[in-house]
């Protein structure tokens, strides 16, 4: 069954468009790790999904800076808290060419940035300035792109809402291009990485879901941090998601559940299931964690999966 909320997103597809995608939004993750304040697990940095497309805003001096993919009217779009804004189209251009674009955009608003001019988590590591093999932009893929993050927004937002712990903000990461939510135990890992990156994204026990659209699949995934003993083998839902010992994450094929005839429901059983796998075999206080019932409170758009 086919969703319009739901397009496809087959890496094939739009290949070029996604690296090149992907560099553009490191170099505006790059400017707001340069000027935001520090927050814990790096929260500071990420994009946020928005009707527009992604966007990420920071105090910079003494104004706000906010930096937007607008995916709709295919621009960037910088804009001041001082009520002072610059643009420019979204188009086929090279990554040395958007880098450019954006560093001259932020100098004529006066935003001093200090940027690592270098890209991280990819294979290719050409610096920004240097690279000009990457350069695609589909407007009608990006458009299905931002369709899908739209639509998984909601639903990560649903399972966000039923925890009562402490939870990241739905919010996407341009390290790996990846749209995450992670709850907490409220307990320190006991054996933290030993990268310093990860070592402060991974300081506490986690259950941690997303979506990755640049495998050869896109997919969603859960995974534990610590790793309980027996996640590897525990019964999640549905039954198109399994455990993956490559990617060491519980996985669901994206096509399977945007062509399902629920595709919400399907992910949510999916975010939930694994949750409780996961928190049940690491010993969470999954009572204690649950989001109080307010008056009033609906998940109209996808009914509550039975829960423990």
């Amino acid at each position: 069954m086919e969703h319009d909320d739901w397009p496809s997103l087959a890496l094939a597809d739009w290949e070029p468009t996604y690296l090149t995608l992907h560099r553009w939004t490191q170099i505006v993750g790059k400017v707001a790790l340069s000027n935001a304040p520090y927050v814990n697990h790096w929260w500071h940095v990420a994009l946020h999904v928005t009707s527009a497309g992604l966007t990420v805003s920071v105090p910079c001096d003494r104004r706000f800076v906010t930096m937007t993919f607008d995916l709709d009217a295919h621009r960037m779009i910088v804009h001041t808290s001082d009520k002072r804004t610059e643009s420019f189209a979204l188009e086929p251009m090279t990554v040395a060419e958007f880098y450019d674009r954006l560093m001259a955009a932020l100098g004529r608003l006066d935003v001093r940035v200090h940027v690592w001019p270098v890209p991280v988590e990819v294979s290719d590591v050409t610096p920004f300035t240097d690279d000009r093999h990457h350069a695609a932009y589909d407007r009608p893929r990006v458009e299905r792109f931002h369709r899908a993050l739209l639509s998984i927004e909601r639903v990560f937002e649903i399972h966000r809402g039923r925890f009562g712990g402490k939870c990241s903000p739905v919010h996407f990461f341009w390290g790996a291009f990846d749209l995450a939510v992670t709850r907490f135990s409220g307990r320190t890992n006991p054996n933290p990485p030993e990268d310093s990156v990860m070592r402060e994204a991974y300081s506490h026990e986690v259950i941690s879901h997303g979506f990755w659209p640049g495998g050869e699949e896109p997919i969603f995934y859960a995974y534990a941090v610590p790793e309980p003993e027996g996640l590897r083998r525990a019964k999640v839902e549905p039954q198109a998601a399994h455990y993956d010992e490559t990617l060491g994450e519980v996985v669901l094929p994206y096509e399977a559940v945007r062509t399902s005839a629920e595709p919400e429901r399907m992910l949510l059983d999916f975010m939930e299931s694994t949750y409780l796998a996961a928190a049940q075999l690491a010993g969470w206080d999954i009572k204690a964690l649950r989001a109080p019932v307010l008056i009033g409170r609906t998940d109209r758009a996808a009914p509550p999966v039975s829960r423990v």
